[in-house]
């Protein structure tokens, strides 16, 4: 099952960081998975056909939910992307652990190979990129935490970054890996490369992530060319560099929650505009700005 989980790896003669990037933590989220295969096959072909071209550090490419990858679907018993806090993950790797649902075997899995990964390497720091896509389209945002290093890497991405989409939930890659937590020091980002299941999303995702090896200090600026770039940069060209969420309504199963059809992401909404309705009556948006994962 570990032997199924690792996409590639790529490890430079330099000592450089840990690059741990994570696709399909959701497992009908395929874009991230492709677009890590086809890093890979980038990286190789470059030091190649390139004699200058060095690479400081690892990068480890990681399907995260196999089972639900397997029959694409989010998950299976639980959203694994909430099962990332110290308690739980004590939980689901102690040796005594027994009776554990898919997504706990999936978490217990991934951290057993990414602390191998950490001990073996021994990096001064580790990076996380969780590698996503949304139900809606338009989604083209970097999601970071408030660590000035991952500010730092999600503006160098080159799409939206957005502050604070972290507070009010719990459990994500991102709440989890940090310096405290590893022991190490340690940076984690998200990137949302599109709508699931369309082919730009995979071409987003691979421009990020050449981006985000430049932005880490692995690779030369010159290096590693991608002719897709432009399309993060057209993409943020009218909208502002980094934005922080000011409001989340929430959905539970029981709501019959509808919404409203025709809002993509980042489409500016004024105050009272009618979003979406549910058992209470109508939601109306309550204050200017932009709409994100409107579905």
């Amino acid at each position: 099952m570990q032997q199924d989980r690792i996409i590639d790896i790529y490890q430079g003669v330099e000592r450089g960081p840990l690059l741990i990037v994570l696709g399909s933590i959701h497992g009908n989220e395929p874009a991230g998975i492709r677009a890590l295969k086809e890093l890979f096959s980038m990286l190789k072909k470059e030091s190649q056909k390139n004699s200058g071209f060095s690479f400081r550090g690892k990068l480890i490419g990681i399907r995260g939910n196999l089972r639900a990858i397997q029959q694409n679907k989010r998950y299976i018993d639980k959203d694994l992307n909430r099962q990332w806090t110290t308690e739980n993950i004590n939980r689901v790797t102690a040796p005594s652990a027994t009776d554990l649902d898919t997504e706990d075997q999936e978490l217990r899995e991934l951290i057993k190979y990414i602390s191998a990964e950490i001990a073996s390497y021994r990096p001064e720091e580790i990076i996380l990129l969780d590698l996503h896509t949304t139900t809606a389209y338009g989604g083209i945002f970097t999601v970071v935490t408030d660590d000035p290093r991952s500010i730092s890497l999600g503006l160098a991405i080159g799409a939206p970054v957005i502050k604070g989409l972290l507070d009010g939930i719990s459990g994500t890659s991102l709440h989890y890996f940090n310096s405290k937590n590893i022991g190490i020091s340690t940076t984690a980002l998200c990137f949302e490369s599109g709508q699931h299941n369309e082919p730009m999303s995979v071409t987003r995702a691979v421009s990020a992530l050449v981006n985000f090896l430049r932005a880490a200090g692995c690779t030369n600026p010159q290096d590693i060319e991608y002719r897709h770039d432009f399309l993060l940069k057209n993409h943020a060209e009218n909208l502002p560099s980094i934005s922080q969420l000011v409001t989340v309504q929430r959905v539970e199963s029981n709501d019959q929650f509808v919404m409203q059809p025709g809002f993509t992401n980042f489409q500016k909404i004024k105050k009272g505009t009618l979003l979406a309705t549910n058992k209470a009556g109508k939601i109306l948006a309550p204050c200017d700005g932009m709409i994100l994962m409107p579905l």
